[in-house]
């Protein structure tokens, strides 16, 4: 995949910042490249704590939401829980059940199953809903987009409230853009053009935490002395939700993440106990890495190959010895899921290689289990760096996920050709589809291309380096005080630094699949460490020889401990050669 180097220009007055704030200007200038501009975004930014969180009663319809929910636990209705088989969807409901619960409601749950259900609430969940008894229900991480089926519920005598954080539907109308909200009593979603909620890009699971909060609120009495329980037993579950559904690290995102990862291995829960200890993370300072590529992908493994009932089983057992059965499940499922994942993603790109590639990928991998068509697509994205949709053979016609880059909006795209979907939903960079035969999947193919208006430039790895900073100013003091920009993810990601003119020696290939590589770095002025590269390492220290040491890098400063020894390393992220 082509790279290209860039350095972030914005302009700031780094130096008043860095006064202000305590901090040196090359931390001011990293966080003014996070687009944080305004003084108390700053603040925020690097002060925020759990107290500064967002309030909940600014969520729209969250009150009306919360009344209809208390109304029905004083009747002693029935109430259901429609969530998702996902990450998020699994820790929405399992915080949603919780809040219910305290709050003194009579409450199930019900996790659409991947294959016979689909994505979120369907006409078969509305109708067993109302076969068992329920008179309410509250969808989580989806409902949205169900307008018929929540029109249905409606004809069936039962009261919906909806809690979602995906875009709303909407069709143009007399040249002006129209919501299409779901027929629900409530529709809590922060995308709703009401909103007054201050930061939009929360996930499901944060949106039903702040509304379990809302709910205790308005219950009053004991039930609202709850509350700091509620919602200390739950921060785990919302900081894995958001890390999982790649919400952006920044605003209470952020706050969530910092304090929610230490709540995960401090916490309770006896299920989440018995996962991090089936995982062997138990003694270890977990960051968003062993959340979304070791735990995250076991509680997702649940809906892919199974029910995710078991991961929500999972997390609200109270019984060690079920939890580590349980935990151990996951585990041996996600291994078999990533073979599977293996096995298909190396049939996608022998499909990709045989024909010129084309600006929105579009494959058909019709024995594919249909759980794995997000992944797949996400490495076609990041193998491509161009939009990627991979469509699997269901039980009824094709269904399928979508992966998008920046320069393309992947559900405004497919919202251009609706009509040859049965279902869609999702965000900019992601997305769900259904469509009734596979013989309109070549038509998709097609008519998203013709669409498409991206650039040669948009399928170019853009690499943001944050400062051109020399390997001379690396310290200790430098590598502690980058480390207050943590956790990073999706829109605060490890800042980056560049230096020209490098010069590395005495490269060695490292671990079982050769894929680190080792070296020793200097700039030609007195300054060595050792560096490391994670990638390609046989073509690298090929590469490197062949240049004779010489080459720009890209690279972060980190510590490395071993034996009780605390040393400098340079990780070296990309790297170039003078033409």
């Amino acid at each position: 995949m082509e790279t290209k180097w860039f350095v972030a220009n914005k302009k700031a007055d780094f130096q008043s910042i860095a006064e202000q704030f305590h901090i040196s200007p090359v931390l001011a200038r990293i966080i003014r490249n996070r687009d944080i501009t305004q003084t108390e975004q700053i603040a925020y930014f690097l002060q925020g704590t759990l107290s500064d969180l967002h309030d909940c009663s600014l969520l729209p319809d969250v009150e009306k939401g919360c009344a209809v929910i208390r109304q029905s636990i004083e009747r002693h209705d029935k109430i259901r829980i429609i969530g998702d088989y996902d990450v998020d969807g699994i820790c929405s409901t399992h915080i949603l059940k919780d809040a219910i619960v305290r709050a003194g409601g009579v409450v199930s749950c019900a996790i659409p199953h991947r294959m016979k259900d689909g994505y979120g609430l369907s006409d078969q969940l509305v109708m067993e809903a109302k076969d068992a008894g329920v008179q309410t229900i509250i969808t989580c991480d989806n409902g949205i987009a169900a307008s018929a089926q929540i029109a249905l519920a409606n004809e069936l005598g039962m009261r919906v409230v909806v809690t979602d954080h995906h875009e709303v539907p909407y069709a143009e109308k007399d040249g002006e853009t129209v919501e299409i909200l779901p027929p629900a009593e409530a529709v809590v979603d922060p995308k709703c053009r009401k909103s007054e909620y201050p930061y939009s890009g929360i996930c499901g699971a944060f949106v039903a935490y702040k509304f379990g909060e809302m709910l205790l609120r308005v219950a009053g009495g004991e039930r609202a002395r709850q509350i700091q329980d509620y919602l200390d037993d739950n921060l785990p579950f919302a900081a894995i939700a958001t890390i999982c559904d790649v919400m952006e690290l920044l605003d209470e995102n952020r706050i969530v993440v910092k304090y929610g990862l230490k709540a995960v291995s401090q916490t309770q829960n006896t299920g989440l106990r018995a996962l991090l200890s089936v995982l062997e993370l138990t003694e270890t300072k977990l960051d968003p890495y062993h959340i979304g590529f070791i735990i995250g992908p076991c509680i997702n493994a649940t809906g892919r190959l199974d029910s995710a009932r078991r991961a929500l089983e999972l997390f609200g057992t109270d019984d060690e010895r079920e939890a580590v059965l349980l935990a151990t499940q996951l585990k041996q499922m996600n291994e078999e899921r990533k073979e599977m994942t293996r096995k298909f993603t190396e049939k996608a790109i022998q499909m990709i290689e045989c024909r010129q590639i084309p600006q929105v990928i579009v494959l058909y991998l019709p024995d594919c289990h249909e759980s794995l068509a997000g992944i797949i697509a996400g490495n076609i994205r990041e193998r491509y760096e161009r939009p990627a949709i991979v469509l699997t053979k269901a039980e009824e016609g094709v269904k399928g996920s979508a992966r998008s880059i920046e320069a393309y909006n992947m559900y405004e795209e497919l919202h251009k050709v609706e009509e040859l979907f049965t279902k869609y939903g999702g965000h900019p960079m992601a997305a769900g589809l259904s469509m009734a035969s596979e013989s309109d999947v070549p038509v998709l193919r097609e008519r998203l291309n013709a669409n498409a208006t991206l650039k040669e430039s948009d399928f170019i790895h853009k690499v943001l380096i944050d400062v051109p900073m020399p390997i001379s100013y690396v310290s200790p003091a430098i590598i502690d005080e980058i480390e207050k920009l943590e956790p990073y993810g999706t829109g605060n990601p490890k800042p980056v630094f560049a230096q020209k003119n490098v010069r590395l020696s005495n490269g060695r290939v490292l671990g079982k699949n050769r894929n680190v590589a080792s070296f020793r770095l200097t700039d030609g002025e007195g300054h060595f460490f050792d560096a490391i590269y994670f990638g390609e390492a046989d073509e690298m220290v090929a590469q490197i020889e062949a240049h004779q040491g010489i080459c720009d890098i890209v690279y972060y400063p980190s510590f490395h401990e071993y034996r009780g020894n605390k040393t400098i390393q340079i990780v070296i992220k990309y790297y170039g050669f003078r033409s």
